[in-house]
This record gives structure tokens, sequence and C-alpha cells, in this order.
């Protein structure tokens, strides 16, 4: 049976003229009372009037256009069935982290125990998430390592043009140089070495670890590696953890990052209150769930409130001048939250400016397999 489409531009015109009537009664109004003044002339009003109802009922046709395609659309729920064709949609899941999936329906016809045939519908996720993640961070490497690497290499290039040039024969002023651009080398080697790390986790992000591992032994391994800055930094770190296994389930060189980059901090930024400290205690979490804590705690300045929220943001500083100095990259918290996410785990930060900071890891405990 045809299908007469000429009647669909008539039928919604009394909807827009119901729509539009306080507009177009409230500009009759007000040009009547200008042509029985004599302001308007009556053929300028009509005129007028045409252009402000012309106004008010053609977007009510566009609307209705649209929402008409809308609804044919919408109107059979299973139109992959209906057509035998298959069907891709492709979505973004953002709990508990950002997901993108495709979606394939297809039409499966399946014999039914009468000899009949039924039609079912095959539904077919593929997880999109690596390769949206693989463009995200091309992009983002290129622009966080061009901006970040631009000032080490203009001062080494600068450096190398000096030694070839006017200091070519100064000896003193050649160690002292060489000196400075070993720090600039250093400092380009760490900070790709955490945009290559804050890749990987990020890449990874939606695949929660699987192996269990013990975190004492971890925290204490990170403890005694950093002993030496302790000393040069005249810092002692003071370890509170328990003697039996603690276990979650995550990834070991992420955690040994994780608790390196906390600890390290501490000991660089918290130096002036002469100690840290390390605890591990079990928890409930808001939602009753249990989870072990590994608190970092330092003595030091503290961190202003204000900064707090944006400690985690890649490259955010507190003072830009005081963490290159001490070696940092801005990518050590990024870092860290990022781990901490990907083993579905939270991240606290307390501080009060003059009585030190407190950032605390909390993962939740792994569940064991039950002995037969």
């Amino acid at each position: 049976m045809a299908i007469d489409d000429s009647s669909s531009f008539f039928t919604p015109w009394p909807d827009r003229l119901r729509h539009s009537a306080i507009i177009l009664l409230a500009a009759g109004m007000a040009l009547t009372v200008l042509v029985a003044f004599g302001e308007l002339s009556l053929v300028r009003a009509v005129a007028v009037f045409i252009c402000i109802g012309a106004a008010a009922l053609v977007p009510w046709r566009l609307h209705d256009a649209t929402a008409s395609r809308e609804d044919v659309r919408g109107v059979n729920p299973v139109e992959a069935i209906a057509t035998t064709e298959s069907r891709r949609a492709t979505y973004l899941d953002h709990v508990p982290v950002d997901r993108w999936m495709e979606l394939i329906v297809t039409p499966v016809p399946v014999p039914t125990l009468f000899g009949g045939m039924d039609r079912c519908m095959l539904m077919t996720f593929h997880d999109q998430t690596p390769l949206r993640r693989v463009e995200e961070m091309r992009a983002d490497f290129v622009a966080n390592a061009s901006h970040e690497l631009r000032t080490p290499l203009a001062a080494l290039s600068g450096f190398i043009d000096t030694l070839q040039g006017p200091a070519k024969d100064d000896a003193k002023a050649r160690e002292r140089f060489l000196g400075i651009m070993h720090t600039q080398a250093t400092r380009m080697a760490r900070l790709i070495d955490d945009l290559l790390s804050l890749s990987r986790v990020e890449l990874s992000a939606h695949v929660r670890p699987d192996a269990v591992v013990d975190i004492v032994p971890i925290i204490r391994q990170v403890a005694d590696g950093l002993e030496p800055l302790a000393r040069e930094r005249q810092v002692a770190i003071n370890i509170e953890l328990p003697d039996a296994p603690v276990v979650i389930a995550g990834d070991r060189e992420e955690l040994l990052r994780l608790f390196e980059n906390l600890i390290e901090n501490a000991l660089k930024y918290g130096a002036s209150g002469g100690k840290v400290v390390v605890s591990l205690t079990s928890a409930m979490s808001g939602e009753g769930v249990p989870e072990f804590r590994v608190m970092v705690r330092d003595f030091g300045p503290g961190i202003a409130p204000e900064h707090l929220p944006r400690l985690t943001e890649r490259f955010y500083r507190v003072d830009v001048g005081d963490s290159r100095a001490q070696g940092g990259t801005g990518l050590g918290l990024s870092l860290v939250k990022h781990i901490v996410n990907r083993h579905r785990g939270r991240l606290l930060i307390e501080s009060v400016p003059k009585k030190g900071a407190t950032f605390t890891a909390c993962f939740p405990q792994a569940r064991l397999p039950s002995a037969v």
C-alpha cells in the first residue's frame, strides 16, 4: 500500500499555530495599537505581522521534521531482525573507567520445536579501548614531550655552542657547563621514562591486574633503595609494617613505581621535617569494602589547600622552580593516580600548611582461594 507523504506538511500546522498563538496574539495587539495611534500604516503593519508569523512558524516546521525522522528510526527496536541486516553501534562506558565498545547486532534464524523458524539477535561486543587509548596517547605524548623537553634541549644547545665558541679553551667554564649539561640530560631521560610509564599504565587502565602480590616486601625494597637519598637529605624513614603478608591483586612493577614516587616526594619536599613515616593498615572504605591503606607522611612545610585538587594533574607543580631543582618532572603524582585507579583503588591527599602532608594509597583486599 502506497503512503501519501504530502499530508505530512499540512498535518502539523494546527499544532504550530497553537504553540505560536501567544506570540501571534501579542504581535497582533501591538501592531493594532500602533495603527490606531497612527504610528504605523496598515500595509506596513500587515507586512510586519506576516514576518513575525513566519518566524514563529518555521522553527516548529523544522523541529517536527527532525522529530519525525527520529520517530521513524526508533519506531522498531528490533529493526535489525526485521531487515535481516547486521547493525553496528559504538558507545562509551564510563564505569569504572572509560571503555569504548563496539556492538554488532546480527539476526540469527533459530529452528523452533514444531518446524518453524524464529529470529534471535546475536550481540557481539568488541573492546575498542586499546585502539582509542593508543590514539589519545600518541597525541598527548607529542604535546607533552615537545613542551617539557624544549627547555632542557635549549639549555644543552646553548652550552654546546658556548663550548664550541667563547669557552673553547676555558677549562674551568667547560667543567661547569658539562656538569649542567649532565643534569639537563638526566632530567630529559627521567621525563621520557615517566612519560612512557604513564602511557603504559593508561593503555591498560581498563584491565585490572589479576596477579596476587604481597605489598610488604615491595614497600621495604623501595625504602631500602631510597636510603641513600634519605641520608643525603638527612631524613629518617620510619617504617610501620605488619609481620604477616598483605596481599592484593596488583602489578608488582607498577606498585614499585607508585611507592617509589610517594616516598621519594616525601623525602624531597618534606626534608625539613626530618622524618618520613610509611605505614600500612587495614580499614573499611566508605562503601563498606575492606581495603589496605599505605600512608606516606612527611613533616615538612605542607601544601596549601588551593593546590590539593590539582596535584595529580600532568605537569602541575606547586612551585615550578623548586620542583625542577629537586629533579621532578611533574608527572610523579599523575602516574601514582593512574596506577591506583588501575588497581581499582583510591588516592587520598591530606595536608595542613607547616604540618606536613599525608598521601594514602588505598587498595581493595584480594580474595584468596578458600582451602579445600
